[in-house]
């Protein structure tokens, strides 16, 4: 079997072939859980950029992030037009040339250069990693139509990226301990490793998985459009169009928000947590890193929450995510406001356990239901579009 032919053939989803594909959440859960941790901190610490300086740069990339994925959506669904799409996958070829631009992390760690340096490496990295996270996350409708066989892949990936943001959180501790908390070295030591770790589980992914071939209604599709491809402002209207018409689902309009809601609290939660241990409770960055990495409860929660899932269904997974998550967050409010400094540690390893436990259940929830919607999408649409 060529490895071009592999692309497009499908084969058995075992618990190892799961692990192939969920291993590339190792980008989406461990670099931006050490990105919202550790950046801003970063940037203020070691690089004489104000804390506004600093929050410009994430912010302005965010919001490149969400043009880009605007952009890769419609692109990835209609790559096969191309040869590189038709030769190496629609999907597959963003993660081909994904992996070694994964190496691009490095520089976002680098002391003592200017804002600009800063603005743009993170741009770079936040737009290359963007491109090929929004073709890997079509892949569970590439690769199978089955409900268990998705919720295997799913559940695979949400376990893996319970570990990443675990490791995330739990090595730039022990770099701190060993380097110490007063240099910058622990953060490119941390971020060179996690670049390899990326870059080896893209192609990892790359290799095990597949995706369906062009089928006879898409290549009647190709014909027409080589025929008419029309203006500029044709196909710039057409795109918007789409994405308006995806709104047609009610199921994605409900948990686009709650995605959109649920992760911006969640990711401002990890910028500041940081700061509130060292600055408002006079603890150590050790401390907080140490706090953090009490993610690893996720791995058992997302065994837990899976079984969850077929039993209760989401709306059960939601409300408990969502009770223990602000529960938790009225502790911490709590410690700080009664300057409680009587084992305040145990206190907070309690309260942080239980966030991390809400936070891990909160995020196994909406990727476990997100597969399933371009399903609903394909029914109304007719058309596959799951980018």
């Amino acid at each position: 079997m060529s490895k071009l032919n592999r692309v497009y053939t499908p084969r058995k989803i075992t618990i190892w072939r799961g692990i192939g594909y969920g291993i590339v959440d190792f980008v989406g859960g461990g670099s931006m859980t050490i990105i919202g941790a550790w950046m801003l901190f970063f940037y203020t610490s070691y690089c004489n950029l104000t804390a506004v300086e600093g929050a410009s740069i994430i912010g302005a990339a965010r919001v490149a992030d969400a043009i880009c994925s605007l952009l890769m959506g419609s692109l990835t669904d209609n790559f096969y037009k191309t040869k590189l799409g038709q030769r190496f996958g629609r999907r597959h070829f963003f993660l081909l040339i994904g992996s070694p631009l994964m190496l691009l992390y490095i520089t976002l760690w680098i002391a003592g250069m200017n804002y600009w340096y800063y603005f743009v490496t993170y741009m770079v990295f936040e737009v290359v990693s963007s491109a090929m996270m929004i073709p890997y996350e079509t892949l569970p409708n590439e690769m199978t139509d089955d409900y268990t066989q998705r919720t295997k892949l799913s559940s695979a990936r949400m376990f893996i990226s319970a570990g990443a943001t675990f490791l995330a959180t739990f090595i730039p501790g022990q770099l701190f301990a060993i380097m110490g908390q007063h240099s910058p070295l622990p953060f490119l030591v941390n971020g060179t490793l996690f670049a390899i770790i990326f870059a080896i589980g893209v192609f990892v992914c790359y290799s095990v998985t597949w995706e369906k071939p062009v089928t006879p209604e898409m290549a009647k599709e190709l014909e027409k459009d080589s025929v008419n491809e029309g203006s500029v402002f044709h196909r710039i209207g057409g795109l918007l169009s789409d994405y308006v018409s995806t709104l047609r689902i009610k199921s994605f309009r409900k948990h686009l928000l709650i995605y959109l809601f649920s992760f911006t609290g969640k990711d401002t939660f990890n910028t500041v947590f940081a700061y509130f241990c060292i600055y408002c409770l006079g603890l150590s960055a050790t401390v907080a890193a140490n706090m953090l990495s009490l993610s690893l409860i996720g791995l058992l929660v997302t065994i837990v929450a899976g079984f969850g899932m077929v039993k209760f269904g989401p709306k059960f997974l939601y409300e408990v995510g969502y009770g223990l998550m602000l529960l938790m967050l009225v502790g911490y409010y709590l410690i700080f406001q009664f300057h409680i400094t009587n084992h305040v540690i145990l206190l907070l390893f309690f309260i942080s356990l239980f966030y991390q436990i809400g936070r891990a259940t909160l995020e196994f929830t909406p990727w476990n239901v997100f597969p399933f919607i371009p399903d609903l999408d394909e029914i109304v649409t007719k058309r596959r579009r799951a980018g």
